[in-house]
């Protein structure tokens, strides 16, 4: 009985990573701003490293398409909802072999309480652009990427996948 309960459990942690064609662990995640003028970020404490800031995001489940993982997971991560807009772009980390689809959402909705702040004691915090940046870019220069990407028009003039990106495994949530 217990070896079917240890299966169980494997299962279940296993159970939100899925992969595409390529072997990249398929991860969706939001830059949650304030408000449309995209002057202020929302990070979360790391769940590895209390002590790091990241940007909300994991994988995704299976048959999920990423820009409804997007809004799962700030929710379950930040405790936010919000209305989700475009999609900045889709970012690889050749390292952890991690191919992340980031979009922006415009906060509307602030839980007092949320899922991963009750389990884990996860934090929040709101963040000028330029502070985020430095924040992230020593242990998390693929999430600081995602806020350099953007742009006052919201366009880009880089390639959606960063094939050369690189980032710490330090902490990847």
């Amino acid at each position: 009985m217990s070896e079917n309960l240890e299966y169980v459990m494997k299962l279940k942690a296993n159970q939100t990573r899925t992969y595409d064609g390529e072997g990249f662990k398929k991860r969706a995640a939001c830059l949650c701003f304030k408000n449309d003028r995209e002057d202020e970020v929302l990070l979360v404490s790391s769940s590895r490293h209390p002590d790091q800031w990241i940007v909300p995001g994991g994988g995704m489940e299976p048959e999920e398409e990423p820009d409804g993982a997007a809004v799962r997971e700030v929710f379950e991560e930040a405790g936010v909802r919000g209305t989700l807009g475009r999609l900045l772009g889709v970012f690889e980390n050749q390292d952890s072999k991690h191919r992340t689809y980031v979009y922006v959402l415009t906060v509307t909705e602030t839980l007092e309480d949320w899922e991963d702040s009750v389990n884990i004691g996860r934090k929040r915090k709101w963040f000028k652009i330029d502070e985020a940046i430095r924040v992230l870019q020593c242990h998390k220069p693929v999430h600081a990427e995602y806020l350099r990407r953007l742009t006052p028009t919201g366009n880009t003039h880089e390639p959606a996948v960063r094939a050369d990106a690189k980032q710490s495994s330090v902490g990847a949530d």
